[in-house]
C-alpha cells in the first residue's frame, strides 16, 4: 500500500512517514521544505519538493497508485497568519483543496487531516469536547477550521473518506526550538546550551501535551479504520509550565529561571477531551510526560554532539535598507565620477567638443549602455548643464543662445541619443529577465518531470529484477521487454506484439485501442490473424468479453472455449482508466493455466507501465510534437510515426494507408479541422518536410483507398495515395 504524507519531513510529518513504513506502506513525502529537513527522514521513500498548492502535484497522483493521504503541510505559525492571512489561506485552505481536489480524482481511499486545537478559540469550560462550539481568534485558527468543513463537504459531495485531528501541544524529537517552536523544544535547547528558562507569567499556566509519537500511532490507526469525522488528539491531562521545568530539572538541573510578565491573549488553561478517540479508534497514549521528556532531551543531547552548522542570520532591516538605497545610488555615483572625468578631460582638450570625437556624447552613450534610460538621462542633464557652461564661457551670454538653432541643435542630439540608446538597453533587459524567467519555469519542469519519468523507470526496473530472480523461465521477459523502451506510444504498440508473442509462445496477439466514451475499440496492431477476419472495430456493447474487461479491470479468460472470443485478453491502463486491450489466441491447451494467466498479466502491467512513460513524455512535448493550435504533427514526428507502421506492416502484415492533400479555397488549418471530424482515434495528421498535409490511416489498404476518399470527400480537397 502507499502513502502520501504532505509535510513529511517536518517534526509530526517525520515520525508519520517513519510508522507507516514500519507498517510495511509505501512512502511517499510532498514538501517545500520550507520548515521542514530532509535529514528528518532516514527511510526508504520517494520525495518530490513541491508546494502543496502547485499544479505539478497531479504527476505525483498520476505516477503513484496512492491509497491514503496524511495531509500535514501547512503554515503553522500564528504569529504569520496575523501578519500575512493571505499566505496563510494559500497553504492551508487553497493547498488543502488542492490535495482533496487530486484524491477524488484518483481514488484515494482515506484522506487524514490535520487540524488544531486553536479551532476552538478561548474556552470556559474543561476539558474541551468536539461537540462545543468553535470560535477561533486567529486566521490560523479560522483556516483550520474552514479545512475541516472542507474536508467534511468534500466526503458527503464525492465519497472521500476524510478524518481530522485537532492536536493539543505536540512536542518531541526534531521540533523546531527556534523562533516559534514549541515550550518543551525552547526549553530543552536552553537547558542543554545552559541558558536560563524564561516564564511569561507565574508558569501555572496548563497545556494538553502529547508526545509526537503517540501522534504518529493515532494517524496510522486512523488509516487503518472506518471512521471519519473530527477527534480530538490528545492525553486529556492538564500539565503546567512548572510541572515541565521539574521534570527537565530532574533530567538535567536547570541553571537558572526568568519570568517575565505574561503575554497578551495568551490562554491560560488548556485540555482537550480524548474519550472519543480513544473509544473509536481503540488508541491510547503510551508516553507519561516524564517519559516523553526524557527521549526528547535525549534526541537534543545526540543532536548537540553533531558539528554544528553555521547559523545563517538574516541581516537586520536597517542594513537591509542601507543595502537597497546603497544599490540605487552606486549608478548614480558612477555617472558623476564618469562626468567629472569627462569635465576635466574637456577642459585640458577644449578643442574635443568640436573636433573629430565630442566626449559628452561618448559620456551619454556609455553610461546608457552601462545602466539604462535613467542614468541616461542623467548624462544628458550633465551634458546639457556642461555643454552650455562651455557656451558661456566662450562669451556667449544666456539671451542670445535661446535664438542660436546650433545650440539647441546639439542639445537634441545628446536627448535623442540617451534616449534611443536608454530605451534600447532597457527594452533588452526586460527581454533578457524574460527569457530567464522562461528557462527557469522551463528548467524546473523538466527537472519534475524527469525525476516522475525516474520513479516510473525505478518501478518497472524493480519489476523487471523481480520477474528475473523469480526462475528460468522468467529471464526472457527481461531481454523481451527492454523492446518497450520508447517515448512514442506507436513504437510501444508495435514493440508489444513481440513481446507478448515472445514470453506467450503464441501466434495470434492483436491490440484494439479504446475509444474516450469506451464504447468503441479500434484495431491499433495485430500479428497471425488473416487481415480479412479480422474486425478493425469493435462495439464494447455487442460484446460482454470487452465489457467485463473495461469495467473490472481485470484479465478475462475464455473458460468455455467460446471461438469467437479470443482466450485471454488483458487490459492496459493510462491515468487509471482502461486505453488498450490486448487479445491472444492459439495458447497451447497445457498453457491455458493460472499460471500463464499470472505471466501475461505481469507481461501487460510492463507494457501499461512503458505506455504511461510514453503518454507522459507526449503531454509534456505536445508543443514540441504539433504546430502550434492546432492537431497537425510535425514532419519529424509524423515520419517517425509513419516509419513505426512501415515496420508494422514489414513484420505482421498490417495495412497502413497514406494519403496526399491538395487543397483548393481552404486554408492548411481549415483542412486539418475539416478533416479531424471525420479520422478515428487511430489515424494521424501531418506534414512531410515539403510542407504538404498528409492523412496516415491505421490498418487500412489500399483496396479501401475509395471507400476513405468517398468519405473524407470535400469540394475544395482532392486525396491521392502516396508512398512515404
Amino acid at each position: 500500500m502507499k502513502v502520501l504524507i504532505t509535510g513529511g519531513y517536518g517534526f509530526i510529518g517525520s515520525h508519520v512517514a517513519e510508522r507507516f513504513h514500519q507498517e510495511g506502506y509505501d512512502v511517499i513525502i510532498i514538501d517545500n521544505l520550507t520548515t521542514g529537513k530532509k535529514e528528518n527522514v532516514t527511510i526508504k521513500h520517494k520525495s518530490y519538493q513541491l508546494s502543496i498548492e502547485d499544479p505539478k502535484c497531479v504527476e505525483v497522483f498520476k505516477s503513484h497508485k496512492i491509497e491514503v493521504v496524511v495531509h500535514l503541510a501547512a503554515q503553522v505559525s500564528v504569529a504569520n497568519s496575523v501578519s500575512n492571512p493571505i499566505a496563510d489561506a494559500g497553504s492551508n485552505i487553497v493547498g488543502l483543496v488542492n490535495m482533496l481536489n487530486l484524491a477524488t480524482t484518483y481514488g484515494v481511499k482515506k484522506f487524514i487531516y490535520a487540524s488544531s486545537a486553536a479551532v476552538y478559540g478561548i474556552q470556559k469550560e474543561l476539558p474541551i469536547t468536539e461537540e462545543m462550539e468553535c470560535a477561533p481568534i486567529s486566521p490560523y485558527g479560522m483556516s483550520k477550521l474552514s479545512g475541516e468543513m472542507y474536508c467534511e463537504k468534500w466526503e458527503r459531495l464525492y465519497g472521500l473518506q476524510t478524518l481530522g485531528f485537532r492536536f493539543s501541544n505536540v512536542y518531541g524529537p526534531r521540533q523546531d526550538a527556534v523562533g516559534e517552536g514549541g515550550v518543551i523544544s525552547i526549553f530543552t535547547n536552553r537547558l542543554l546550551t545552559e541558558q536560563p528558562l524564561v516564564v511569561h507569567g507565574d508558569g501555572e499556566q496548563t497545556r494538553d501535551f502529547i508526545y509526537v509519537e503517540d501522534v504518529a500511532f493515532a494517524v496510522y490507526r486512523g488509516a487503518n479504520s472506518p471512521q471519519t469525522g473530527i477527534y480530538n488528539l490528545s492525553v486529556n491531562e492538564q500539565t503546567s509550565v512548572n510541572r515541565i521545568i521539574e521534570v527537565l530539572n530532574e533530567i538535567q538541573p536547570v541553571s537558572e529561571i526568568v519570568h517575565k510578565e505574561k503575554r497578551a491573549g495568551d490562554i491560560e488553561h488548556s485540555v482537550l477531551d480524548n474519550r472519543k478517540v480513544m473509544r473509536d479508534l481503540d488508541w491510547s497514549p503510551l508516553y507519561t510526560i516524564e517519559e516523553g521528556l526524557a527521549k526528547t532531551v535525549a534526541h537534543f543531547k545526540k543532536e548537540s554532539k553533531k558539528p554544528l552548522k553555521a547559523e545563517k542570520r538574516s541581516p537586520s532591516p536597517a542594513r537591509v535598507k542601507a543595502r537597497k538605497i546603497l544599490s540605487k545610488a552606486i549608478p548614480t555615483l558612477e555617472t558623476l565620477v564618469a562626468f567629472g572625468l569627462i569635465t576635466w578631460l574637456t577642459f585640458i582638450y577644449p578643442s574635443s567638443g568640436s573636433g573629430v570625437i565630442d566626449l559628452k556624447l561618448f559620456f551619454i552613450t556609455i553610461i546608457g549602455i552601462m545602466h539604462g534610460s535613467r542614468q541616461a538621462m542623467l548624462a544628458v542633464v550633465l551634458s546639457t548643464a556642461l555643454f552650455t557652461y562651455q557656451k558661456l564661457e566662450g562669451g556667449r551670454d544666456v539671451i542670445s543662445l535661446t535664438y542660436d538653432t546650433d545650440f539647441f541643435f546639439q542639445l537634441a542630439i545628446y536627448l535623442f541619443v540617451g534616449l534611443v540608446i536608454g530605451y534600447t538597453i532597457e527594452r533588452k533587459k526586460t527581454i533578457i529577465k524574460q527569457q530567464a524567467y522562461e528557462l527557469d519555469e522551463m528548467n524546473n519542469r523538466y527537472v519534475f518531470l524527469d525525476r516522475i519519468y525516474t520513479d516510473v523507470r525505478d518501478v518497472k526496473d524493480e519489476l523487471q529484477t523481480r520477474i528475473l530472480n523469480a526462475g528460468d523461465s522468467y529471464g526472457k521477459i527481461y531481454a523481451a521487454t527492454k523492446e518497450l523502451e520508447s517515448l512514442e506510444p506507436e513504437h510501444v504498440f508495435n514493440s508489444a506484439v513481440s513481446v507478448v508473442k515472445s514470453i506467450m509462445h503464441v501466434k495470434k496477439v492483436k491490440i484494439y485501442v479504446v475509444n474516450k466514451p469506451q464504447t468503441y475499440l479500434r484495431l491499433m496492431a495485430s500479428s497471425g490473424y488473416d487481415a480479412s477476419g479480422l474486425a478493425k472495430s469493435l462495439k464494447v456493447a455487442e460484446h460482454a468479453y470487452l465489457n467485463e474487461v473495461i469495467n473490472t479491470g481485470a484479465i478475462y479468460r475464455n473458460e468455455h472455449l467460446r471461438e469467437d472470443v479470443p482466450l485471454m485478453v488483458a487490459p492496459l491502463f493510462h491515468n487509471e482508466k482502461v486505453t488498450a486491450i490486448i487479445a491472444i489466441d492459439d495458447l497451447s491447451f497445457e498453457s491455458f493455466s493460472m499460471y500463464h494467466q499470472n505471466l501475461f498479466k505481469i507481461t501487460t502491467d510492463l507494457i501499461s507501465s512503458a505506455l504511461n512513460k510514453a503518454f507522459t513524455h507526449i503531454s509534456a512535448t505536445e508543443s514540441q510534437r504539433y504546430y502550434e493550435d492546432s492537431i497537425i504533427l510535425k514532419p519529424e514526428v509524423f515520419s517517425d510515426i509513419v516509419t513505426s507502421k512501415k515496420k508494422m506492416y514489414e513484420d505482421y502484415g498490417v495495412p497502413y494507408l497514406l494519403l496526399n492533400t491538395e487543397c483548393f479555397d481552404l486554408s492548411t488549418s481549415a483542412t486539418a479541422e475539416y478533416l479531424s471530424t471525420k479520422l478515428r482515434e487511430t489515424d494521424y495528421l501531418g506534414m512531410d518536410y515539403a510542407g504538404n498535409l498528409l492523412i496516415l490511416l491505421s490498418n487500412t489498404s489500399k483496396d479501401d483507398e475509395e471507400i476513405i476518399v468517398n468519405r473524407l470527400a470535400h469540394d475544395s480537397i482532392i486525396l491521392t495515395a502516396t508512398e512515404e
